[in-house]
This record gives C-alpha cells, structure tokens and sequence, in this order.
C-alpha cells in the first residue's frame, strides 16, 4: 500500500514538472509591439526635405548627448500618399486646453532615453497590414550640451519643447525649477549649467523636422512629425506568436545649431550666441532591435 502511494506521489510530481515545462516553452500567447527609442550621432544629418545638411555659414552646431525624450504621435503608414492621421495611430499622448489653445499635456507626458523602451501594446491592437513608413510626432528632448563660459568649456543641461505647442505647468532641470503655467509654441528651451539658467524662444519655423515624403504627404507647419522608411515593409499578420521590437533611431548629428558671435565653434551665451534649431537630423526605423 505504501509502494502505490508512493508512485502515486511520484506520478502526479512528474505530470506536474511536465506542464511547467511545456508552458515555459509555449509561444508568447500575448506578443507585443515594443518602440524602442535610439539616439545616433553619427547617422546622416538632414534637412528638412531629408537631403544632406551643411551648417550655414554664421551658425555652427554640436552633437548634443540626449538623456531623455518624449513623443505625442506615432503612427504606421503603407504609401507616400497617406495623409497625416489615415495610417495606423499606435500612440496619442496626453492633450489639454488649460492653456488656451489645444497643446500636449508636458506633465502627463511619457519619456525614454537611449536604448530605452518608449512604447508596448499588445500587437492584436495594431491592424495587419505592410507599412513602409512611421511617423514620430516629437514633444520634447533634454540633455548635455558644452558651452564656453569665462574663457572655460563647461557642461549644461538643456531641456527643448519641439512639439507644435506645449502646456507646460513647471519642470525641473538638475535641481533648477521652472515655473511657466502657460502655453509654449515650438522651440521654446530652457537651460542650465553650475546653477545659472536661461530660457528663450527659437525663431518660429527654425525647427528641422526631415519629412521624405514632402511632396506627396506634406507635415503641418511647426508640428514636428518627423517621417522615416523601414528598409523593407514592415508586416503584420495578425498571426504573431513573439513579440516585435521596432528602435526609432533618431539622428542628433549636430542637431543643436547656434547663431556665431566669435567664430570659435563654441557655444558662448554669454556673448549673445542664440539657439536657432533643436530638431532631430533624421529617423530610421528598425525592426528587430
């Protein structure tokens, strides 16, 4: 009796270490898309028609080492002629009014770093379809910029609202706090370095927002939705058993330009130097990473 009890036992252990193992190795019933987010400073600095970009004489520009970034608008789309909003929206961000005129939410904003994951749905929520293009609709970087002060080169922390309009409450950099309680439009910065800080207002539609698709599916003024081309279709099925991991690699190839008062290749505030431009050089999906 002791023996059949004890093969009893036995049996129902194995049966069980059985069905832990075949659903370790199940395939992911529930696979997700997961949006990546990479910041390249040697990939290709465009321009807005995405064509190589040389920095106009009187400017100069420096690769900036991005901390942390944020999106309000991803979408797919299968041809050059979908219209902004007729692709696959994947990701809306927050949006508010309490500024007046409709502008994305800062504070309730989602950010990621390089490497970092920004986005994951599941990816029954994504119709099947071939999509050749994304669109990232950017809101906000931060991140280290040098700059020259008395005769010294130094680190500073440079936060860029570069969505179409932005409400802002009040935001931190390295311990600096900004109060603002209003609307920004594109291209409003702030900027800190050894406790001094500044802020400003780029020249309206001096943002580089690279947009391929220029002729056929023209980009909103001031909005930055910023267009790149998977290398080959990317495709959904609808069958998917793994997930799917998509880094939109953004170029900061010299992406943060300045207005030159002493022709040095520094950044010099102190000397009237004035941010021009902080948008992103270029976008190159990629799927796998």
């Amino acid at each position: 009796m002791k023996i059949t009890n004890l093969l009893a036992s036995l049996c129902c252990i194995m049966l069980m270490l059985s069905c832990s193992t075949d659903k370790d190795d199940s395939p992911n019933a529930s696979p997700n898309l997961i949006i990546k987010f990479k910041f390249d400073p040697n990939q290709e600095r465009l321009n807005n028609l995405v064509q190589p970009s040389s920095i106009p004489d009187g400017n100069d520009a420096q690769s900036p080492t991005v901390a942390k970034m944020s999106a309000n608008y991803i979408e797919f789309t299968p041809d050059a002629f979908t219209g902004l909003g007729d692709g696959e929206i994947i990701y809306e961000g927050a949006e508010t009014t309490e500024g007046g005129d409709t502008a994305i939410d800062f504070q309730n904003a989602k950010f990621a770093g390089d490497n970092e994951t920004f986005l994951t749905i599941p990816l029954s929520e994504v119709a099947a379809g071939s999509y050749n293009w994304v669109r990232v609709s950017l809101a906000y970087q931060e991140g280290g910029i040098k700059l020259l002060h008395t005769g010294n080169v130094i680190n500073g922390t440079l936060a860029s609202f570069v969505g179409y309009n932005s409400y802002i409450t009040s935001f931190d950099i390295n311990g600096s706090t900004f109060d603002v309680n209003a609307n920004r439009l594109q291209g409003f910065w702030a900027f800190e370095a050894l406790g001094f800080t500044s802020q400003g207002q780029a020249p309206e539609g001096a943002t580089t927002v690279p947009n391929p698709l220029f002729d056929s599916s023209p980009i909103p003024q001031g909005s930055c939705v910023v267009t790149g081309q998977f290398d080959s279709p990317f495709t959904i099925s609808g069958n998917e058993t793994q997930d799917i991991v998509i880094t939109l690699s953004f170029s900061i190839n010299k992406s943060f330009e300045w207005t030159e008062v002493n022709v040095d290749g520094r950044y010099e505030p102190a000397a009237g130097e004035q941010v021009v431009d902080m948008g992103l050089r270029g976008l190159k999906p990629i799927v796998g990473n």
